[in-house]
C-alpha cells in the first residue's frame, strides 16, 4: 500500500515509545500480561525457516470482497497461482479479509477461509491474515464489484470497515463479533502464522481518528488470545501516537518500507531496538528503487521476513504506480509491483531466479 516516508529524521520517533515506557508515560497497552515477551517472540521465530512471500490477491479479483464472496471465490485460480509461488520457494502469503463478506454469510465465509488455507497448505505456504485496512476507496459494498479503471493502481480496493464506519464507535459491536468469530475459529490453526490486525491505520487522511478502532481490535484479539502472534505494521514514521500503540502492543514487529536500500537499512537498524523479530510485510516498488535485487538480499542477510506487494498481475492493476495512472492502459515502462504474468511467466526471469536462489532452490 502507499507508503508515506516523510524524512529520515522522523524515523527516530519510533524509539520514543521505549523512552516513554521507561518513564511510565506510555500510551495504552492492552492486556500487558498477554503480550509476548522478547524471549517468547524470538523463540517463536526460530521455528520457521526464513519467512518470505507476497501479498496475495488472485488475478481474477479486484479487491478483498471479490476474493471472498461466494459468487466470485476462485479456488482454481488460487491453487494455480499459489503453485507458482511455491515453485520459486515462497512460503508465506499475506491475505486481506473483509468484514462485509463475513456479514453476508459468516458460516460460508469461514468455509472459504478454510478452503483457502487448505490450498495454501498443499503448497507448503503459511498465511498472514489481515483484518482492518485504511487504504484506498472509502466504502465497500456487497455483491458485484466494479471493473478495474484502466491504468489506475488498485482502483477497486476498499477500506475495511470503511469511512466513516471506522470512526463510529456505535458500529464497533458488529466488528467485535466478526473479529472474535474469526479468531476463535482459527486461533490454534497452524496454517496461520500471524494475525495482522490493522493495515496502515491513519492512512487516507484518517490520521489519529483510527486510534480508537486500533485499540479495540487489539482488545478483542487479546480477549480471544490466539496461539499465533498479533501485530499491526508500522508504516508512517510521523504518526507518533499510532506508532507507539502499534509497537508496544505487537507480539512481533511488522513494518512497511518501499524505499531504497540505504533508507530501508536505517529503518531496520532503528526497529532492532525493540528486540523482537522483524517482518517486512510490504516492500518492492521498482520505480522507487525498492527491488528484489537490492532489498531481498538485505532482508535475508538480516533474517527479516520479506513479504513483497503483489504476486500475479491482474484486476488490481498494481503493475501501475500509485500516483502515475496510464489512462490508455499501456504497459508501464517498468512494472511497479507483481512477479508473474497471468499465464505464469515471470515479468523478469532474473528476479524469479534470485528469489529461488535466496530460497536455496538454485
Amino acid at each position: 500500500m502507499k507508503y508515506l516516508f516523510k524524512n529520515l529524521i522522523a524515523l527516530t520517533i519510533l524509539l520514543q515509545p521505549i523512552y516513554l515506557l521507561a518513564q511510565n508515560e506510555i500510551t495504552k497497552i492492552v492486556a500487558p500480561e498477554k503480550i509476548w515477551s522478547v524471549e517468547k517472540a524470538n523463540n517463536w521465530y526460530k521455528n520457521y525457516t526464513w519467512i518470505n512471500g507476497a501479498n496475495f490477491l488472485p488475478s481474477t479479483a479486484i479487491n478483498q470482497l471479490e476474493m471472498w464472496q461466494k459468487e466470485t471465490f476462485d479456488p482454481i485460480t488460487i491453487d494455480k497461482e499459489l503453485g507458482w509461488a511455491h515453485n520459486i520457494g515462497m512460503n508465506t502469503m499475506r491475505v486481506y479479509l473483509h468484514s462485509i463478506a463475513w456479514q453476508q454469510d459468516s458460516k460460508g465465509f469461514k468455509l472459504r477461509l478454510n478452503s483457502y488455507l487448505d490450498i495454501a497448505d498443499k503448497h507448503k505456504i503459511k498465511t498472514i491474515f489481515v483484518f482492518f485496512d485504511d487504504c484506498w476507496n472509502k466504502q465497500g459494498f456487497a455483491g458485484k464489484q466494479p471493473e478495474p479503471k484502466t491504468g489506475i493502481h488498485n482502483s477497486g480496493w476498499v477500506q475495511d470497515p470503511g469511512d466513516p464506519n471506522s470512526k463510529q464507535p456505535e458500529k464497533f459491536g458488529e466488528l467485535e463479533k466478526y473479529v472474535k468469530d474469526i479468531l476463535t475459529t482459527f486461533k490454534t490453526d497452524k496454517r496461520i502464522i500471524l494475525w495482522d490486525l490493522y493495515n496502515e491505520p491513519g492512512n487516507s487522511e484518517k490520521l489519529v481518528t483510527s486510534l480508537p478502532l486500533l485499540e479495540k481490535v487489539f482488545e478483542w484479539a487479546r480477549a480471544v488470545n490466539p496461539q499465533q502472534p498479533l501485530s499491526a505494521g508500522l508504516w508512517n514514521w510521523g504518526f507518533k501516537e499510532l506508532n507507539a500503540f502499534q509497537a508496544l502492543n505487537s507480539d512481533i514487529i511488522t513494518y512497511h518500507n518501499y524505499e531504497e536500500p540505504q533508507l530501508h537499512q536505517r529503518t531496520i537498524d532503528l526497529l532492532r531496538a525493540f528486540g523482537k523479530p522483524l517482518i517486512c510485510t510490504e516492500y518492492m516498488a521498482r520505480t522507487r528503487n525498492s527491488r528484489f535485487a537490492n532489498i531481498l538480499p538485505l532482508l535475508k542477510k538480516e533474517n527479516i521476513g520479506a513479504i513483497n506487494w503483489g504476486l500475479v498481475a491482474g484486476k488490481s492493476n498494481t503493475i501501475f504506480a500509485w500516483d502515475v495512472p496510464l489512462p490508455n492502459g499501456e504497459q508501464p515502462i517498468e512494472w511497479f509491483h507483481d512477479v508473474f504474468n497471468k499465464d505464469g511467466t515471470a515479468y523478469r526471469n532474473d528476479e524469479v531466479e534470485l528469489i529461488k536462489k535466496m530460497n536455496g532452490l538454485k
